[in-house]
């Protein structure tokens, strides 16, 4: 059973009552709400999760939750009142029972075509974040580190996970040569170029970065730059 099809299930289980509550607990909310809830667990997988809310005001959240709790009332007043309000065994009661069955189905309706609106346009919100998801420039965000505008976050850059990898196969007392690894991670990653990162040569990388330390040494009477992870010291406990 798919994770839709037992969705369907448990929701043909529930009251609507119930399901009014959910709606608005889950996928109706607030600005205040959402930065009511805790942070999501983490550790030390990447992991991704989506979900689509309707933002509203607080004045739009009170009136749709009276709107909803209202179309509760009315189902239950039609399931379990209905009969006792209405004399059907007279004419005149049949016609005040149809003009109130008239009225109700009116207001259901327009329930009915705003819950539909409201799912069309999470559904079409859904499509564009996986559209996006799927996209080169979503790729280069989450693998590269590369923003849509071409800006880079270094921490989160691949070349850095990269130079790092090579540091640790490389490193003579700490040190790597810059060359040697740009050679190291040119034949492992191929698809983490210094020019996709806006950049001309490795060293320039190892600089923009701000992550490593950069060191020139004289190698055979040529300069040769060598970097190092760069370590954050811990300030002394007072």
């Amino acid at each position: 059973m798919s994770d839709q099809e037992q969705r369907i299930t448990d929701a043909a289980s529930k009251t609507l009552g119930t399901l009014v509550g959910t709606l608005l607990g889950s996928c109706v909310i607030t600005d205040a709400m959402e930065n009511a809830s805790g942070p999501d667990a983490r550790d030390d997988t990447m992991s991704f999760k989506m979900k689509v809310n309707l933002h509203t005001s607080i004045g739009d959240y009170d009136r749709i939750q009276s709107d909803l709790k209202e179309l509760v009332l009315l189902r239950n007043n039609l399931v379990h009142h209905f009969i006792d309000q209405h004399d059907v065994w007279s004419l005149d009661g049949c016609r005040s029972a149809r003009d109130t069955l008239t009225a109700a189905y009116n207001r259901i309706d327009q329930h009915f075509e705003q819950l539909r609106s409201w799912a069309e346009h999470m559904d079409e919100a859904r499509r564009l974040a996986a559209e996006f998801c799927q996209s080169d420039t979503f790729h280069d965000l989450v693998i590269h580190g590369i923003a849509p505008d071409g800006s880079v976050d270094w921490a989160a850059a691949g070349i850095v996970r990269t130079l790092r990898e090579a540091a640790a196969e490389l490193a003579v007392d700490g040190w790597t040569q810059v060359d040697a690894a740009g050679r190291w991670v040119a034949e492992r990653h191929p698809d983490h170029p210094p020019a996709k990162y806006g950049c001309s040569s490795w060293r320039q990388v190892v600089h923009e970065s701000r992550l490593f330390e950069l060191r020139y040494r004289d190698v055979d009477g040529k300069r040769v730059a060598w970097y190092r992870t760069k370590h954050t010291q811990r300030k002394p406990h007072q």
